[in-house]
């Protein structure tokens, strides 16, 4: 019980990092189609400037500024580089964002350093909140639940209910209808952008402290990304909090299981041979959310919740 019980705890709260995380990329793409390579790359350098702050201000601080920071790149990123790549097609946009991410991770390199920096979470969060089975539950990941669930529920406030988001909704599909009616479509394009840039700086904040901030975070958080919005369906935000939850859960309770296949064909009464047997369960978790992903194209290629057509 001790052990369901902190795996669901655990695995809801990586779930929830996730979905900080692929909320910017599925919003990005649900609005204007860019499918964004460099996206974790923007996740971590909301980490690396909350890192900065921290030095000589405060986490909450860093907290508020780092993401507007990013954001506002985000937006001078769309301005000036995918603006004028957008009209060759999709596959130059990839090719942009593919090489912006390349491009982002050496200069952190430059900047940063090789090596992780020791960006920690605040002393004001770093107490126990409650005990379990006489174990102590840090309050941090309590916050990371809090701010995820925040987050849910302004963008969909912010999409489904107000003028802005019907405007957003609207300049993807009608632009020119937008257009006659006086927005600017380009400029709301550049704010998407940017918010969603935003909201992976914000998910580097809040994460960089949680797991580890060094130049690699980028690659490591970047393939899993795009597995939950694929599983949750391409611009479906709904959908990418539900596969966010699922591959949280699944990695967690693979990785919190102390057997390998030799005691699960055990019990099926089919021996294993040596090399199968000795395979544990928690050494397949990393392989997991890309067998899931498999599965779901072979069976639903539009994700759990999608239906965007291209």
């Amino acid at each position: 019980m001790e052990t369901i019980l902190f795996s669901l705890l655990n695995g809801v709260i990586y779930g929830l990092l996730l979905f900080m995380l692929s909320s910017g990329l599925t919003l990005i793409f649900s609005m204007m189609g860019i499918l964004n390579f460099a996206h974790a790359s923007f996740y971590m350098l909301g980490a690396y400037f909350a890192f900065s702050f921290t030095q000589v201000t405060s986490f909450w601080f860093a907290l508020i500024f780092a993401p507007i920071l990013v954001g506002l790149l985000g937006a001078l990123v769309e301005r000036w580089g995918l603006r004028s790549v957008h009209q060759h097609g999709h596959v130059a946009e990839l090719l942009f964002t593919f090489g912006l991410a390349y491009l982002i991770d050496e200069v952190v390199k430059i900047v940063w350093g090789k090596n992780a920096v020791d960006y920690r979470v605040p002393e004001s969060l770093d107490f126990p909140l409650f005990e379990l089975f006489g174990a102590q539950y840090p309050a941090y990941r309590m916050f990371i639940l809090v701010v995820a669930v925040g987050m849910l529920v302004a963008l969909w406030y912010l999409l489904k209910r107000t003028r802005i988001g019907l405007i957003i909704q609207a300049a993807l599909t009608h632009p020119h209808m937008v257009g006659h009616l006086g927005h600017n479509v380009p400029r709301i394009f550049m704010a998407v952008f940017g918010a969603g840039c935003a909201l992976a700086g914000l998910a580097g904040v809040i994460g960089g402290n949680y797991l580890v901030t060094d130049p690699a975070m980028a690659a490591f958080m970047g393939p899993i990304v795009f597995v939950v919005v694929v599983i949750g369906g391409l611009g479906s935000l709904e959908g990418a909090f539900i596969a966010s939850l699922l591959l949280g859960l699944l990695q967690t309770f693979a990785i919190s299981i102390d057997a390998n296949f030799s005691d699960f064909l055990g019990w099926a009464g089919v021996t294993a041979t040596s090399e199968l047997g000795s395979i544990s369960i928690s050494s397949l978790a990393p392989m997991l959310p890309f067998l899931l992903l498999v599965l779901i194209l072979i069976v639903k290629p539009t994700g759990l919740m999608g239906d965007r057509e291209v």
